[in-house]
């Protein structure tokens, strides 16, 4: 017992240190000149503007609801009583400001995106392997990387919305005083999601698909007679109950509140700032606005260059260009860009808001792999259920579907990544590769998963893929690191990391 309880602490110690190594990656990464450009990137035009707008009183209209601008204005408002970050100041956001005191913020929250994505591994099958490596995959995620050092705000309605998940699947683990808060944390999270943009509310739509999957089921077992097992030690050999299985634990008040009110009053509460300084319109004619505003986007190169349709986004086909300079050594030195490095004649400063292909494409093939496991084993299911050569402990399994707790992984993934993914299909407006984001998540731990059952089997063959998936996505992160942090490349080393034409 001693034994078990030391090797049990020696392993809980190294998950321990590798998630805080993770997180630390994370963060210096983040981090790292963080005031590299002296200017607004993409997006940054609108949301530092519009957060330093509400600083300073002045109205504005915005397409998107108010709670990312919220929070980067308090990160514009702590930064500037900061003693650091001030090397390179602007006024574009019409206060003179540092490019620190509106991204540092998001470079902190950003950190936290492996380690709650690990923390969404753990609750699924409570394995820590899983978990690190999930966590690992995506501290690896160039896109991530690139939305947390700049001040937008997908982080936070990614953030949000997979702890709204977090904490319903956590929920129904717990009984009393506890489970209402952590209902009340998750109707928060997910109204808070949507709070940053609309599309926050696909993982919410992707709880309501789980939920009614697992209800389903739950009326598949209630509507048949499960053979029954002759002694207790066979019992003791069937599955452990999924936490995804288990959310029909949670009755129509639970779910009402946590799925549908709270998430409501969060939203509707998140506007009252923004109605305070600016009135009109109200409440109700800004959800129009918003509306009717983004009907009226086009699509198409003419509308934008990097539109891309959303059945691309799994191949990483078209990703966006955040920030183009070139730069030459017999030129005015340019205050947005940092210095040449020594000996450079001209050099390219590019920053690509892209996955990390290694990460992505593995992941939609791994995706791929689940899905037909997951046709396959109810194909199975429902050929065999009945079969009078099946033991009776095979019958008992085969019961119910799906019959383990990682078949009940498979279809949160898929069902989750469909829910943030198929909503785009009647999109009729330009939309970008962020707004994938969110089913990325969910790939990334489909690939994190096979990985990981592969890494601990017997089979050398399969630990050796799982290592070189892993050395794949580190490789690939590093090798296109530089078009992540904006680093000087010459025109050779930013055409070989060019590999598609359509990323130019």
């Amino acid at each position: 017992m001693k034994a078990n309880k030391k090797l049990f602490n020696q392993s809980n110690f190294v998950f321990t240190l590798g998630m805080l190594a993770v997180f630390l990656m994370s963060l210096t990464l983040r981090f790292w000149e963080l005031e590299r450009f002296n200017t607004f990137v993409f997006d940054e035009v609108y949301y530092a503007k519009f957060a330093n707008d509400y600083l300073t009183k002045t109205p504005f209209f915005n397409a998107h609801p108010p709670l990312s601008q919220y929070i980067i204005a308090v990160g514009i408002w702590l930064g500037t009583h900061l003693p650091f970050g001030k090397t390179a100041v602007n006024s574009m956001a019409g206060s003179l400001l540092s490019p620190w005191d509106y991204r540092w913020l998001n470079a902190l929250t950003g950190s936290f995106i492996p380690l709650v994505v690990g923390a969404l591994a753990y609750q699924l099958v409570k394995r820590r392997s899983y978990a690190f490596i999930a966590a690992l995959f995506a501290a690896c995620d160039g896109l991530f990387l690139v939305e947390s050092r700049y001040a937008l705000n997908n982080i936070y309605l990614v953030l949000l919305g997979i702890l709204g998940q977090i904490f319903i699947l956590k929920s129904v683990e717990t009984e009393g005083k506890n489970r209402w808060i952590l209902l009340g944390l998750s109707g928060a999270s997910f109204g808070a999601s949507a709070a940053i943009k609309w599309n926050g509310l696909w993982f919410l739509f992707g709880t309501y698909l789980i939920l009614i999957c697992a209800w389903i089921v739950d009326l598949t077992q209630q509507n048949q007679e499960a053979p029954e097992l002759e002694n207790q030690e066979l019992s003791k050999m069937l599955p452990a109950v999924s936490p995804v299985q288990k959310l029909t634990k949670l009755n129509v008040l639970e779910v009402g509140l946590s799925l549908a009110i709270i998430p409501i009053v969060v939203y509707s509460i998140s506007w009252i700032p923004h109605l305070h300084f600016n009135p009109t319109p109200d409440f109700w004619q800004m959800q129009t606005e918003i509306l009717t505003y983004h009907q009226r986007i086009k699509s198409g190169p003419s509308v934008h260059p990097y539109c891309s349709a959303w059945y691309g986004w799994p191949l990483m086909l078209r990703p966006i260009v955040y920030f183009y300079k070139t730069a030459t050594n017999n030129s005015q030195p340019d205050p947005v860009l940092p210095p040449l490095p020594t000996g450079a004649t001209k050099v390219i400063f590019d920053v690509h808001a892209m996955g990390n292909p290694m990460l992505w494409w593995l992941s939609t093939l791994g995706l791929i792999l689940v899905a037909v496991i997951l046709v396959n084993r109810f194909w199975v299911w429902r050929q065999t259920r009945n079969e009078d050569s099946v033991t009776l402990l095979e019958q008992q399994q085969l019961f119910v579907f799906p019959p383990t707790t990682e078949m009940w992984l498979m279809l949160y993934l898929i069902v989750n990544w469909a829910a943030n993914l198929l909503p785009w299909v009647k999109v009729t407006r330009c939309v970008f590769l962020y707004h994938y984001m969110g089913c990325s998540v969910f790939a990334t731990l489909a690939l994190a998963w096979w990985v990981d059952r592969w890494i601990n089997s017997h089979q050398n063959r399969l630990r050796g893929m799982a290592v070189t998936i892993i050395f794949m996505v580190l490789g690939g992160f590093a090798f296109w690191m530089p078009i992540y942090l904006g680093l000087p490349l010459s025109e050779l080393e930013w055409k070989i990391r060019m590999w598609l034409p359509s990323w130019i």
